[in-house]
């Protein structure tokens, strides 16, 4: 997997693992923990999705 340069700065380099969100009918994003299934949390700042987290279909 390629790097960001420079090392150690804090952010993120690709995804987050075993997480995955999915759009609620009322258009928020709910993050789920993909080992349990279980929802985690749910974005009602805005209606834009997790940012690194993979959508699901």
């Amino acid at each position: 997997m390629a790097t960001n340069p420079p090392k150690g700065d804090g952010h993120r380099n690709g995804s987050v693992r075993s997480r995955s969100q999915t759009q609620t009918s009322s258009g928020h994003y709910v993050k789920r923990n993909a080992d349990t299934g279980r929802f985690m949390d749910v974005k009602t700042s805005d209606k834009s999705p997790f940012k690194g987290v993979r959508k699901e279909k």
